[in-house]
């Protein structure tokens, strides 16, 4: 039985060793699996780490287990065959590889690359071991064994499809992304990293809507701005779209692209040609869902990418009050702890641009009210972004439960809309309205559409009508005929305990 305790559990230089002698350096949970295999089989076991109450278990399971910095040479035995080297974090792991090989220039060397590793960290360590182990797979294989039906099926299909992208993967949000896009496309970018793949959060448009640039400046978030005049199929190996979900429609991707990753909490009509597909519209955010695979794969967000992730929650489910379910309750919570709060009430709390108070001027003054509803075009704007703010504050006048404010820029109509207190599922609306002009679509309470202006913008000026008045009256007839006979959002299970918590 190896010696246990101390130094002295480790063979001096004068002893003669003719069994196997294996050294474990650091022992995060990865180490820990590594070392419950190894214990079982013939040869010399040792275990180095800093974390004192791993030791005292390894102990008692009778393993020879030193308290002791594994990166550091001096701890280390005077011999060994096989090194693992097994830690949790990246950092720490590259180094103790690197002093493993130089100690033991005879053993192999196999390196967990940690459950922080980024590509660069997965191109390092494959220098210096004789095998790396992928953090993603060793993860995905422990999840998978305690995971069953549809978890275990997303699990392995997404981290599949990650592998199988060679070269950068560009995770694409919607145009003009809102928070619950921001905040997904970077937390699949953080996932695929940890696949050890490349991937860069990309978008289309602009991010003008003062809560949005809050949240990108405030948390210093890269994001990349694509051109719409450049193929971007000439820089990026693949592509993943979040919360939306067919390229074309809602981005400025070209529409031949197939996706290799798709998701998102609002499916749409019709079925979606992509590798790995996850629609779910059973949770109030895309956000969730990001936040389920960072917990499964077992991938701590960062500050930047939690507080972000809280974010899109809250402001997709209106803080909690719309379309919300347990899973996004759950994901908000499993957050907390990770968040910045400072950064949050700053984002909150951002200035009217003089934008949007003129657009919501111009939307107050053209509004055409029937019954409870209404609908205003604002003409030419400069922020369409202004467009949704302008909706949302119209719902503040009395009587008014749906409000649709539209206005065009660069020969494409705007329209975003909202609903309170209904049970006019608006997204399905929008569609049944404009579908066939342009797209449309979004939540039961919160939607949108663009519409090319086609033959509108060719109006001349001896028209006696105006751009603006063709504008409203096309997109306010459709959308007031809609209305006529418009879907009803369904009633989930989640809704009615909330709103009815005492009954059984």
């Amino acid at each position: 039985m190896p010696g246990v305790g101390g130094r002295q559990g480790f063979a001096g230089p004068d002893r003669v060793s003719t069994v196997m002698r294996r050294l474990v350096l650091g022992c995060g949970t990865v180490g820990n699996d590594i070392v419950e295999s190894l214990t079982d089989r013939t040869g010399d076991l040792h275990v180095i780490t800093d974390d004192s109450g791993r030791v005292s278990a390894l102990r008692d399971e009778h393993v020879a287990a030193l308290e002791a910095d594994p990166r550091d040479p001096d701890n280390y035995p005077d011999h060994a065959d096989l090194v693992v080297v097994a830690g949790a974090s990246a950092t720490a792991n590259l180094t103790a590889a690197e002093r493993a090989g130089e100690r033991f220039p005879e053993a192999v060397v196999i390196a967990y690359a940690g459950d922080d590793a980024t590509e660069a960290d997965l191109r390092a360590l494959r220098e210096l071991a004789d095998r790396v182990i992928d953090p993603i797979g060793v993860v995905a294989d422990r999840v998978l064994e305690v995971s069953t039906g549809a978890t275990a099926d997303r699990l392995r299909g997404l981290a599949r499809t990650l592998r199988s992208v060679d070269g950068t993967l560009a995770v694409v949000a919607h145009d003009n992304p809102d928070p619950d896009a921001i905040a997904s496309a970077l937390a699949l970018v953080r996932i695929a990293q940890f696949a050890g793949i490349d991937a860069e959060a990309c978008y289309y448009g602009d991010i003008s809507h003062q809560e949005n640039r809050a949240l990108v400046n405030l948390l210093d978030i890269d994001m990349r701005q694509l051109d719409p005049e450049v193929d971007p199929r000439e820089e990026f190996a693949a592509f993943a779209l979040v919360d939306h979900s067919r390229p074309g429609v809602n981005d400025s991707l070209p529409m031949d692209i197939e996706p290799v990753v798709v998701v998102d909490h609002h499916p749409p009509r019709e079925a979606i040609d992509a590798t790995f597909v996850d629609l779910r519209d059973d949770v109030g955010a895309t956000s969730t869902l990001m936040v389920e695979y960072l917990d499964q794969f077992g991938v701590t967000p960062t500050t930047r990418v939690a507080t972000a992730l809280l974010y899109g929650i809250r402001i997709d489910t209106r803080d909690f009050t719309r379309e919300v379910s347990e899973a996004d309750f759950d994901a908000a919570a499993s957050l907390l702890s990770h968040v910045d709060p400072e950064i949050l009430d700053r984002v909150e709390s951002p200035s009217l641009t003089p934008e949007v108070l003129n657009v919501l001027a111009r939307a107050i003054e053209a509004r055409d009210r029937r019954g409870s509803v209404v609908a205003s075009c604002v003409g030419e704007i400069a922020d369409r972004d202004a467009l949704a703010q302008a909706a949302e504050r119209l719902l503040d006048i009395e009587g008014v439960h749906t409000t649709l404010v539209y206005g065009y820029r660069d020969g494409v109509v705007y329209a975003s809309g909202r609903t309170r207190g209904t049970d006019l599922d608006l997204g399905e609306a929008l569609r049944d309205a404009l579908d066939q002009m342009g797209s449309a679509g979004g939540h039961a309470d919160m939607a949108g559409a663009q519409v090319p202006l086609g033959i509108l913008a060719d109006v001349g000026d001896d028209s006696t009508e105006s751009l603006t008045e063709i504008v409203h009256d096309t997109i306010a007839g459709r959308f007031f005929e809609a209305l006529e006979d418009a879907p009803e959002t369904p009633h989930r299970v989640t809704d009615r305990l909330l709103a009815f918590p005492d009954e059984d």
